[in-house]
């Protein structure tokens, strides 16, 4: 799934809301519902550009360790299975 906005822009819609302007004003502008901007401030709220850039890139590298751990813990299965077996 593509994301509609960058880390960068949802930030910057957050920024004006905490500028003063209204909620309803900066989700009209940027065509999302109020839900989804309540969404975002509770996932970036607070964040700089570059700590969502940061946070991308430590969830990448998490996805990457869990499939790698994934893949040990399968061989590990299997070399038991294989070691459990009476030759």
């Amino acid at each position: 799934m593509k994301a509609r906005f960058t880390d960068e822009q949802i930030i910057a819609m957050i920024k004006e809301q905490e500028a003063g302007e209204k909620t309803a004003d900066v989700c009209r502008r940027h065509g999302i519902s109020s839900a989804t901007f309540y969404k975002y401030k509770s996932k970036y709220g607070g964040m700089e550009p570059y700590d969502a850039k940061r946070l991308r890139a430590l969830e990448d590298e998490n996805g990457k360790l869990k499939k790698l751990l994934a893949e040990q813990m399968l061989d590990n299965a299997m070399l038991r299975d294989i070691n459990s077996k009476k030759w």
